[in-house]
């Protein structure tokens, strides 16, 4: 637990029981930390990652009251057995609010809609590779089961508002859409010398993204783009920085290698604080085969930064009308490359794009209204 900020008394306060797959370094446990520092000590927390992976929780200030609960034993292979246990771990703690994220948690959700032990709110932020394309029909019945009695379910996406009604079947007056928001302010300072591991900006024109190194977000996509970019332009001076740490690592090293572009791509693993680094580039570039709604493009929207991308959830929603044609159709490799050398190899582009983005964000995802919205879902005065 950290907390050395005066708090107002444990009764007066609600308890929130958060379960999470992985409360790692990614879109959604930042957001989670962004929500638990904007309120500080006027909730207290019990913060459960299912993959016992907790180092988001650097973010955290220390007025925050968390704690990492101890759950036992856990019956493996014995679904019956585990939805059991976990009724009495809610049983025992008597949360006000359990709010569950993603796939990963939904055998607790269904451990709630027996009876349920306390107030509910499921949030879905998107989707692994097995349903990148698609919903899974197996799990679209399991979660309509896990869900049946919930309160709200909070998705930061129109796509994922369209999926909870006709694949879930959740009542339209249950779906809350809060869009993620942005700290505007921040995300536009200058850029820190240093924050990047290994690298100089010189004069090259820098392409960057900053998310985990998993499947779905195929990076390959990206550094054949990139190649194609280097390939296309002799002569120029192109970098790339990938901000991100996870177990593509050595498949995206190697394809670095293949490609002889070993003094051009920069792989500095995951980066503290993201927001002191997007001012080193010049572009932001989204190769994911499925979003919904990433944090990330609205930070790099808010750093002034023109983003190329592939047409996946809300990201092209997301854009003002000018940075959208440089969001090309899902799966278009061709495109996506066309679209990285457009942009690449003009700079007067470059920079109207950016001043589009940065006051598109400010009117419409400052983070003042997401906080207010989750305010409301987790009972807390904003």
């Amino acid at each position: 637990m950290t907390g050395s900020a005066k708090k107002p008394q444990k009764a007066s306060i609600p308890h929130i029981f958060h379960v999470i797959p992985s409360f790692a370094h990614g879109g959604v446990p930042i957001r989670i930390t962004a929500l638990m520092n904007h309120f500080g000590p006027k909730a207290r927390h019990s913060l459960l990652a299912t993959d016992n992976v907790y180092s988001c929780k650097s973010r955290l200030n220390t007025d925050v009251d968390y704690h990492i609960p101890d759950i036992g034993a856990v019956a493996n292979g014995n679904i019956l057995h585990r939805i059991h246990h976990y009724r009495k771990i809610l049983q025992r703690t008597k949360p006000d609010l359990l709010l569950t994220y993603n796939w990963g948690s939904t055998e607790w959700a269904l451990a709630n809609s027996i009876r349920p032990v306390c107030r509910h709110c499921h949030l879905e932020s998107g989707f692994g590779p097995e349903e990148a394309t698609a919903t899974l029909p197996r799990r679209n019945w399991f979660r309509r089961l896990a869900l049946r009695n919930i309160n709200a379910i909070i998705v930061p996406s129109r796509t994922l508002v369209d999926i909870c009604r006709a694949d879930w079947k959740i009542p339209q007056a249950k779906i809350r859409y809060i869009a993620n928001g942005v700290d505007c302010a921040l995300y536009s300072t200058a850029p820190q010398k240093g924050i990047i591991a290994g690298f100089d900006k010189q004069n090259q024109i820098v392409i960057g993204t900053m998310t985990p190194l998993r499947p779905e977000k195929n990076l390959p996509r990206l550094i054949t783009a990139f190649h194609h970019l280097v390939q296309s332009c002799p002569g120029q001076e192109f970098s790339l920085i990938i901000m991100g740490e996870g177990n593509e690592r050595p498949r995206l090293e190697q394809l670095i290698a293949d490609y002889q572009l070993t003094n051009r791509v920069y792989l500095p693993g995951h980066i503290d604080n993201p927001a002191f680094a997007l001012g080193w580039l010049d572009i932001y570039a989204l190769s994911s085969d499925t979003e919904q709604m990433p944090n990330a493009v609205n930070q790099a929207m808010a750093a002034g930064l023109p983003v190329v991308g592939l047409d996946v959830g809300d990201v092209k929603f997301m854009l003002p009308g000018a940075n959208k044609p440089y969001i090309v159709p899902a799966g278009n490799n061709q495109a996506f490359a066309a679209a990285l050398i457009e942009l690449a190899t003009s700079g007067k582009l470059r920079q109207t794009l950016g001043l589009a983005n940065k006051k598109h964000v400010k009117d419409n995802f400052d983070q003042s209204r997401m906080f207010r919205e989750y305010g409301e879902i987790w009972q807390v005065s904003h």
